[in-house]
């Protein structure tokens, strides 16, 4: 069994299949394909995954702020990686996280 610390206001996993809600267990759980080459490694918690006070949820960096995760500053060249990460990650077609969750012990 793998432990994965989620922040406290983080929201619960959805369903298989359901729109992400930002809960960020699957990218804490391990890096995806775009996660591995940014964090250059294939286990434990992807290092693009940003948490969002603002919107209470995680986010992809490499979506969400792409220069900031690779440093790379030209507009046009950061705008075509969020493009690729967006369609990579597959952004906007739901959970496939197959994975269950349980409150830590008291």
């Amino acid at each position: 069994a793998q432990v994965v610390w989620l922040h406290p206001e983080a929201p619960p996993k959805p369903a298989e299949g359901a729109p992400c809600n930002g809960c960020g267990l699957c990218c804490l759980a391990e890096p995806c394909p775009v996660g591995v080459l940014v964090s250059r490694r294939r286990t434990g918690a992807c290092a693009a995954l940003r948490w969002s006070d603002g919107q209470g949820r995680y986010l992809c960096g490499m979506v969400s702020d792409p220069g900031g995760v690779t440093g790379l500053r030209n507009p046009w060249l950061v705008r075509a990686i969020g493009a690729w990460a967006r369609r990579s990650i597959a952004a906007g077609v739901g959970c496939d996280a197959q994975l269950d969750t349980e409150a830590p012990p008291r």
